[in-house]
């Protein structure tokens, strides 16, 4: 992976990062909902998530939230979300701040 795209990524986790679980005070990708990142030579965003739980009745709302976020990454062409269930999220997939700040540390 070439600079570019590292620095492409590192811009789509700090959107990522400044979504929140309305119901949790951590950030989407902290709490370790997103499982993947694919970017193609057209700047065409492929992110893999799961949910907490599979009828999150908030989901909408966090997919919209996401969207809104990385439109402000220069460059992105298109962005396409899969939610996946498999593996299930747990709480040992949270960073260790998230676990610190929830207590779990």
């Amino acid at each position: 992976m070439n600079t570019f795209n590292l620095q492409f990524e590192a811009e789509i986790i700090k959107g990522l990062k400044r979504v929140h679980d309305p119901e949790i005070p951590i950030n989407i990708y902290d709490l370790g909902l997103i499982y993947k990142i694919d970017v193609d030579e057209y700047q065409n965003v492929d992110i893999q998530m799961t949910l907490t739980a599979p009828n999150c009745p908030i989901a909408d709302q966090i997919f919209n939230d996401i969207k809104k976020e990385l439109k402000k990454v220069e460059g992105i062409n298109r962005i396409e979300l899969d939610v996946v269930f498999d593996p299930p999220w747990n709480a040992s997939m949270m960073s260790e701040e998230a676990k610190l700040e929830l207590g779990y540390l």
